[in-house]
């Protein structure tokens, strides 16, 4: 199982990760709200987002073959993956029939789900990242930490410490322009050398058949340009139906995520090099990964979960995300879309404490910007991880439901049920209860974090015939 309690004390004792998560969050809230100033405005173009997200998802079939249709009919191959193992498998036979022996890496958080760059490694193709917070993180040999900004719990000092290792020549620096152009200088040869280039998909338009990728560095542009060989890896659900839902995606995504008016380069792919033009790949590949998205769709409730456009806004506004960070959640998926997908991706019985880690404060679904709602979703898996509704549209459901628990909720139903046995069982808590010892299995994760609350030396009804009420 996940176990994100057992790991969450660490991240909540690290000063220096509380500090660097602290400091990330505060900026990038800021410049949200900076960008939203204007609420009408704001919820004119939430409500764009969310109806042409919401559109995908009530004829996500129908534009699935259509995406293929348009592709095929652009000179795109199109793969169909139902597994992450089945992914990785294509793209490793792609690239093996290509010849290719070095891969450069545009982000892409499906990639990671698939765990892509080991799976190469082991087949003797060298993976290389080209997005600079995805580098940082493989000098580092770590898994992103946030969806947008992986390696945001880094600060420049680790940064510095990190590239004076692994970079030759280079001496230790905070200094950030130093640090960005010694790993410029480390990645270019690489855009121009590599065999094949990865990226994921932002959005791939049903209606076109193309795929738009989202960046600032200008990294996802060359991993996708100067190779000979592009694959693109995407879940299913990262649809957009026709070209006109853009303007209003490509708002709301840079303005939820980092706080900008617009990302620096917004790609369009349709199709590989034609003859006479002078870039581009030579051959264009589609992996359309399910691993268990079908499942989630297949829930009238659940389903809403595949609106999510991966700005990362709940992330940076979570009160829980805010302080333990991502690498506490173990998986790819952190943060309130992280506790909502990746139960129903990988189980309840795997990751079934995700969504019990929540306030449910509602500040991730009052930021999303297609309305996705988080909190009703959670309280749903938190049902399904003990009682299974039998539909199953869940993944493990009913796997955290324990015999003592339930026996002890069916005695709470006694009773309140049962006038007798409410009064037996208060008179019992006032002159036993405060008596139990804290180390008790059924107190202790409560008093071990929080005050256990004292019993009243008398109930209510007691209290009020000492003052002669009559409370028949």
């Amino acid at each position: 199982m996940g176990d994100f309690t057992s790991r969450a004390p660490a991240a909540l004792n690290d000063p220096t990760l509380r500090a660097n998560f602290r400091r990330a969050m505060d900026g990038l809230m800021s410049k949200r709200a900076a960008q939203f100033a204007d609420k009408d405005a704001w919820e004119s173009l939430r409500a764009q987002g969310a109806a042409a997200k919401a559109r995908v998802v009530a004829r996500l079939p129908e534009l699935l073959e259509q995406l293929e249709a348009n592709l095929t009919q652009n000179g795109i191959v199109v793969h169909w993956a139902e597994t992450t193992a089945q992914a990785n498998a294509i793209v490793l036979d792609i690239l093996q029939k290509a010849g290719a022996k070095t891969v450069i890496k545009g982000k892409s958080m499906v990639s990671e789900e698939m765990e892509l760059n080991h799976h190469l490694e082991a087949h003797g193709i060298r993976a290389v990242e080209s997005d600079l917070g995805e580098y940082i993180i493989q000098l580092a040999g770590e898994a992103p930490s946030h969806i947008v900004m992986p390696c945001i719990h880094k600060n420049k000092a680790e940064i510095a410490s990190l590239f004076e290792k692994n970079i030759a020549g280079l001496g230790y620096t905070e200094d950030v322009d130093a640090l960005t152009a010694a790993a410029r200088a480390a990645l270019r040869g690489q855009f121009a050398s590599a065999d094949a280039g990865i990226s994921g998909v932002n959005f791939a338009v049903a209606e076109t058949g193309t795929l738009v990728l989202v960046e600032n560095e200008g990294n996802g542009r060359l991993s996708t340009t100067l190779p000979p060989l592009h694959i693109a890896v995407m879940g299913i659900e990262k649809l957009a139906e026709k070209l006109d839902d853009l303007p209003a995606l490509l708002s709301l995504l840079p303005r939820s995520a980092t706080g900008q008016a617009i990302t620096t380069y917004v790609n369009m792919i349709s199709r590989p090099r034609q003859p006479g033009e002078k870039d581009g790949p030579k051959a264009v590949h589609v992996v359309l990964l399910d691993s268990g998205r079908s499942r989630v769709y297949a829930d009238a409730q659940l389903q809403d979960t595949l609106r999510c456009i991966r700005c990362g806004a709940c992330m940076n506004h979570c009160p829980v995300y805010s302080r333990v960070g991502g690498h506490t959640y173990k998986f790819v998926y952190p943060g309130p879309i992280g506790k909502i997908l990746t139960p129903q991706l990988e189980g309840l019985d795997c990751a079934g404490d995700q969504p019990h880690a929540s306030t449910l404060c509602n500040a991730c679904v009052e930021v999303c910007p297609v309305k996705i709602p988080i909190a009703d979703i959670l309280v749903r898996l938190r049902a399904e991880s003990v009682n299974s509704t039998g539909s199953g549209a869940v993944k493990g459901a009913g796997s955290m439901r324990k015999r003592l628990e339930s026996l002890v909720w069916k005695g709470w139903a006694a009773m309140y049920g049962v006038p007798m046995l409410y009064r037996l069982g208060s008179w019992g808590l006032t002159r036993l209860g405060n008596w139990l010892p804290d180390s008790l299995p059924m107190l202790k994760r409560w008093t071990s974090v929080r005050t256990r609350p004292r019993f009243a030396a008398k109930t209510l009804h007691e209290l009020a015939r000492d003052k002669g009420y009559d409370h028949e």
